[in-house]
């Protein structure tokens, strides 16, 4: 998405409100409880750290030691405008970046979408090479092809996951998986609708492919709030589920 200024804009704006963060939020905020309890010192990266969302929220649950990283200088200008610790690096690069400092915990959410296997494999090695004894990597990825729009188009992704990939690649690198999850099980046939709406959109010519836009808008008040109620209540009954347009992952090294 680098590059895309209009992207990281309307991201800055509404990721604090709009159901899907917040949902990602908490998913990543119960991982690190899970793994360090009440510790809020622990160092944290944000690699690929966006606009700076998931920062501020691990900052207003209490953590004081946060880092980010991400290549887009848009991005890192927000983050700055947050008052967040971030620094603009490509993260082909990681290796050069504070070589000798490692970390707790990294997240590293919808980035392994912009890297072929070789990539992602040197750039998952390098993650945990960076990760302290009893450390985590949390990750978010976006998930099965079937999910494929216009939303795809506008981020610049350029593939899609599921669970065998990551049961493949990770131990290529040194990692283990200790859980993973799609979600949100029961909103994936209206997230499946909306894309299949936009492919259509695109091959009849309605809409083009060269000035695509994003999933990232806020809806109504009333059905965002609906939207969060429903993938907060799937996710407090439901630890699994094998389904949804996100892979959600908790992994440490082997």
């Amino acid at each position: 998405m680098i590059g895309r200024s209009e992207e990281y804009e309307k991201m800055f704006r509404i990721e604090q409100q709009l159901w899907w963060y917040r949902i990602l939020h908490e998913s990543v905020g119960r991982a690190l409880c899970q793994q360090f309890g009440n510790r809020r010192d622990m160092v944290i990266l944000d690699a690929g750290c966006g606009t700076g969302g998931m920062l501020d929220f691990l900052r207003r649950q209490g953590y004081t030691d946060l880092r980010g990283v991400d290549g887009s200088a848009d991005a890192v200008a927000f983050c700055h405008e947050r008052g967040l610790n971030a620094s603009l690096l490509d993260l082909n690069d990681l290796a050069g970046y504070a070589p000798d400092q490692t970390y707790d915990a990294i997240v590293c959410n919808d980035v392994f979408c912009y890297f072929d296997d070789p990539a992602l494999v040197r750039l998952l090695t390098e993650l945990r090479r960076r990760l302290r004894p009893g450390g985590v990597l949390i990750s978010n990825n976006n998930a099965f092809d079937v999910f494929r729009g216009q939303h795809d188009l506008a981020v610049g992704s350029t593939r899609r996951f599921v669970r065998a990939d990551l049961e493949r690649l990770f131990p290529m690198a040194g990692l283990r998986l200790r859980y993973t999850t799609y979600w949100s099980l029961l909103l994936s046939p209206l997230i499946l609708l909306v894309r299949q709406w936009q492919r259509l959109q695109l091959r009849l010519g309605w809409r083009s492919p060269d000035e695509p836009t994003s999933d990232v808008y806020l809806p109504g008040n009333l059905v965002n709030e609906t939207l969060y109620r429903i993938a907060h209540t799937e996710q407090k009954l439901i630890s699994r589920t094998p389904f949804g347009s996100s892979l959600f992952s908790v992994s440490d090294p082997t």
